[in-house]
């Protein structure tokens, strides 16, 4: 089936997050995008409804076999049944992991920039915050192993919190750069919980490798927890549902003792069809969304060499969402934000996820070419004046 990622679908007084303007606002921010989602998504939702009858609902075989499938043909990552748990979402999920792993007043350790989350639940949780700088080196992120360590050892962390692919970077960490983070981990005893949300969206050139594969293989998978959804990579954000896997059996039941703390290891009826729907005919849809998707970033890179060469590009690897540097316009982040604003586009404040966040902005390209280029024209009108085509 061919899909029309074109179509431009008014989503305004919907209750949308991303469009809850009263005016003309082009929303370039938050990680949703505004493509349509596969058809047999939508099918599986009416059929769900037609049933007429929406009940308590278990994860079926059917689910835990779609799921097992996708990570095994596409990332080598083998799944048995009681590998698998659900959760409402990864934020919970990431709540949830500092009473599996960590105390109160524990360190937990976070890359900057990191999605914002990351640094919040840390805090609310009443852990310790630490984080270690990533190094910028030719148009990309890398780990500072080095820093790392250090901040390891003189923090006694407990706990790491990785996202891969990174947002809003949009790094997909290599495996030897995992393996290397996985040994310095298991030298400290740290534990690893690994958002890997993003890994879906992974883009041609880049390969995505599970940190629980690899923790596995190197005897650590007793202290290392994977993180991911359907939600971003089909666009269903709304139909709240995500996945802990964890290879060892103790640490299963430790996670399904936390659960049942607070009841969070069920979803809804729609929820569990949406992802056994997707994981199982989801994939045409998908493949046609990410060379849109990489469309749009090459669409962004020549509009701002064209037009706006000083912000500096971070091309991502991953996931939909680039990461601007707009120093070379000005020094303050809110009124930088502010500008935008006014030109009535809006992009994501990048020092929301840290201070290496100042002065940068992210931005969502998962939108239809037009909308993404009226966006670029006034983010040009609110840097230059003007507009151009």
């Amino acid at each position: 089936m061919q899909y029309n990622f074109d179509e431009i679908i008014d989503r305004r007084n919907t209750g949308s997050v991303k469009w809850h303007y009263n005016d003309d606002t082009i929303p370039l921010w938050v990680a949703d995008m505004d493509f349509k989602t596969a058809q047999p998504i939508l099918k599986a939702i009416e059929q769900v409804a037609q049933h007429g009858i929406l009940g308590y609902t278990r994860p079926t075989a059917a689910l835990y076999d779609s799921i097992i499938q996708w990570h095994s043909s596409r990332y080598g990552l083998l799944l048995d049944k009681q590998n698998i748990l659900f959760s409402p979402g990864v934020v919970p999920s990431l709540a949830l992991m500092m009473n599996v792993f960590t105390g109160a007043g524990d360190a937990v350790l976070v890359n900057d920039p990191i999605y914002t989350p990351f640094m919040t639940k840390v805090e609310q949780n009443g852990r310790t915050l630490v984080t270690s700088l990533l190094k910028e080196v030719d148009g990309k992120y890398h780990l500072n192993l080095v820093d790392i360590e250090a901040k390891i050892i003189e923090h006694k962390v407990k706990l790491y919190l990785l996202c891969n692919p990174h947002n809003p970077g949009g790094r997909v960490w290599t495996t030897d750069e995992i393996e290397a983070l996985l040994v310095l981990c298991k030298k400290h005893d740290v534990a690893v919980v690994s958002d890997e949300i993003h890994q879906d969206l992974t883009l041609s050139g880049h390969t995505f490798t599970p940190f629980l594969k690899l923790a596995e293989a190197a005897g650590y998978a007793h202290n290392v927890v994977s993180l991911t959804s359907m939600t971003k990579t089909f666009n269903v954000a709304g139909i709240k549902g995500s996945m802990i896997f964890a290879k060892d059996n103790s640490l299963i039941k430790k996670i399904s003792q936390q659960q049942q703390l607070n009841d969070e290891y069920e979803l809804n009826l729609f929820a569990y069809e949406v992802m056994r729907s997707a994981y199982e005919n989801g994939g045409g849809w998908l493949e046609q969304a990410l060379a849109y998707i990489e469309a749009n970033i090459d669409l962004i890179i020549s509009f701002l060499e064209q037009h706006l060469p000083d912000i500096k590009v971070m091309r991502p690897e991953a996931s939909y969402l680039i990461w601007l540097d707009c120093s070379a316009y000005g020094d303050d982040d809110q009124a930088l934000y502010d500008k935008l604003r006014a030109a009535k586009v809006e992009l994501n404040s990048g020092i929301k996820y840290g201070n290496e966040g100042h002065l940068k902005m992210r931005l969502n390209v998962a939108c239809p070419e037009a909308l993404l280029r009226e966006g670029l024209n006034r983010i040009y009108e609110a840097l230059i004046g003007g507009v151009q085509s």
